[in-house]
């Protein structure tokens, strides 16, 4: 980990080329279209985080706003996700806030839908705040929650009715005081607040690559008799391609999740520092051995 900053940039870029669509939005454009020859609706990500002035921070709710734009324009059935330092929220929730109804705005008049990114815990209340002023104003927005958090159950029971939640592991490395921090119990909260998610009526994204965990909730949405706009799978670009197939054939929709921009480099050390574990992932599946 140390010695990252050393490693030189084609390297870096090659390593993490099949998890980034490129730097530019015409590359990631490119790759949404190319999973929607393949049957895979798409998410849309600008890589970065955690921005040094108010001003970046207008400039990426312009950036967002183009890329959606641009979607609308030639028919994907794709949206924006966007984080909230990425709008601010470390300079001031107020303007976190701001910006993320600016976003909103400009994307309802497209008829695009937006989702709220969850970050490491330290922002989750403000997140969820701030969530929860969007829903009362707009309908296309939704959120993201981490099973592994112990607080997760909590936070469910108070979302906005019909909420569309994006469900994920979690990437952030949290204490064990706050967090599950094994596999098993994070696996077992995931299929546990899937459930009560969707018996409080929401509707849920399942971000997952792990098959049995994902073949469990697909074969529960059945039995419950839950048609598309209930639930369906999002998956990284690059990861496990052969679960995307297998659920889309399976009668899922499957969003993949596509990130871009010129901040990939940057972007790729931070979450490799925060999570290491993924430092081996990426080199084992760069090599064939995932």
């Amino acid at each position: 980990m140390r010695t990252l900053p050393l490693v030189p940039t084609p390297v870096m870029r090659r390593l993490s080329a099949r998890y980034i669509a490129g730097e530019t939005l015409e590359e990631a454009l490119a790759a949404l279209e190319r999973f929607r020859a393949e049957g895979f609706a798409g998410v849309l990500d600008v890589l970065g985080e955690d921005v040094a002035d108010e001003a970046e921070a207008r400039g990426v709710v312009d950036t967002y706003a183009a890329a959606a734009a641009r979607m609308e324009a030639v028919g994907l059935d794709a949206y924006v996700s966007v984080k909230p330092t990425h709008l601010g929220l470390r300079l001031g929730e107020d303007l976190a806030l701001e910006l993320y109804r600016e976003l909103c705005r400009r994307c309802q008049e497209l008829g695009q839908f937006v989702r709220v990114e969850m970050e490491d815990h330290t922002t989750t209340d403000a997140t969820l705040r701030i969530y929860a002023a969007l829903r009362a104003e707009f309908e296309q927005v939704g959120v993201v929650l981490q099973s592994r958090l112990f607080r997760t159950p909590e936070d469910i029971a108070a979302l906005p009715p019909s909420s569309q939640v994006r469900l994920v592991k979690g990437i952030y490395l949290e204490a064990s005081s706050i967090a599950h921090t094994d596999p098993d119990p994070i696996r077992e909260a995931f299929r546990t607040q899937a459930a009560q998610l969707l018996d409080a009526g929401h509707s849920v994204s399942f971000a997952t690559h792990d098959e049995a965990l994902g073949d469990g909730l697909l074969a529960d949405c059945k039995r419950r008799g839950l048609g598309p706009e209930r639930y369906e799978f999002q998956v990284l670009m690059g990861v496990q391609e052969r679960l995307w197939s297998k659920w889309r054939d399976a009668g899922a929709k499957v969003r993949a999740y596509v990130p871009y921009g010129p901040q990939w480099r940057a972007y790729s050390t931070r979450r490799l520092r925060k999570n290491p574990q993924i430092l081996g992932h990426v080199i084992r599946a760069t090599l064939g051995l995932a």
